[in-house]
């Protein structure tokens, strides 16, 4: 049933918004043995590469509406399945997001106002990046993010290694891009943790929407052209 791949899609982000943010809202700067940029950045990677395993022969594991545009873009996805996919990846992770502020503010230093792992650009950007510098490492993240994940899934590519890939390609994709945006490429997990920000992170969600969803057309056009067979078997067909 379509049903169980809708499921599978938002359980996945689910653990993608609650395992990646939280590493970075409970874990990054805790005393002593804070896992800072490089676990933050470790953690979406292993996010990716343990529901890859689990949920990829369900639903192809997308957790990303940026990467179920770039999958349709390159020919791998369905485009009827796109919306459902899209919900269910933000129903996904404004609830891994509530269940992540429901247990941060259990610690009486918590201030979700600080920015509960929110993506920004300017003021609201670790590094104090400005908008386009922002606009221009969303895009350039995510189309990179496709290619991998088209590379890596193609039929011709080592069999049962692509979650790896995945996973590390969005780790890496993290130790780069936090200081710029605190890393997104990612439209619902962008969303989730900005509805409880609010304020700023609201007036600045549209660049983690825009920015990504067109990286991640890029990368899935351009791995369609490069790759002399560039099909394989579409997910979410079927049952």
């Amino acid at each position: 049933m379509q049903t169980r791949k809708y499921a599978a899609e938002a359980i996945g982000t689910f653990w993608l918004t609650f395992a990646g943010c939280g590493s970075a809202v409970l874990a990054a700067a805790f005393p002593e043995v804070g896992i800072g940029l490089h676990g933050v950045s470790l953690a979406f990677g292993l996010t990716v590469v343990t529901m890859a395993y689990s949920i990829g022969h369900i639903s192809g594991c997308h957790l990303n509406p940026a990467v179920t545009i770039g999958l349709t873009a390159g020919g791998r996805f369905p485009a009827r399945d796109v919306l459902p996919y899209i919900v269910s990846q933000v129903v996904g992770a404004v609830l891994g997001a509530a269940v992540l502020y429901a247990i941060a503010k259990g610690n009486p230093a918590f201030d979700v106002a600080a920015g509960f792992a929110s993506n920004g650009y300017g003021a609201h950007s670790p590094g104090h990046y400005g908008l386009g510098s922002a606009l221009l490492m969303e895009v350039l993240m995510t189309a990179i993010f496709l290619f991998v994940i088209m590379g890596s899934t193609h039929g011709k590519a080592p069999a049962g290694f692509a979650p790896l890939a995945i996973g590390l390609a969005l780790t890496l994709i993290h130790l780069v891009s936090i200081p710029v945006t605190n890393t997104s490429v990612n439209p619902a997990r962008s969303t989730g943790p900005a509805l409880f920000v609010g304020g700023w992170a609201l007036e600045q969600l549209w660049l983690f929407w825009v920015a990504p969803l067109v990286g991640g057309a890029i990368g899935g056009v351009l791995y369609r052209w490069i790759s002399a067979e560039p099909s394989a078997p579409i997910v979410g067909d079927g049952e």
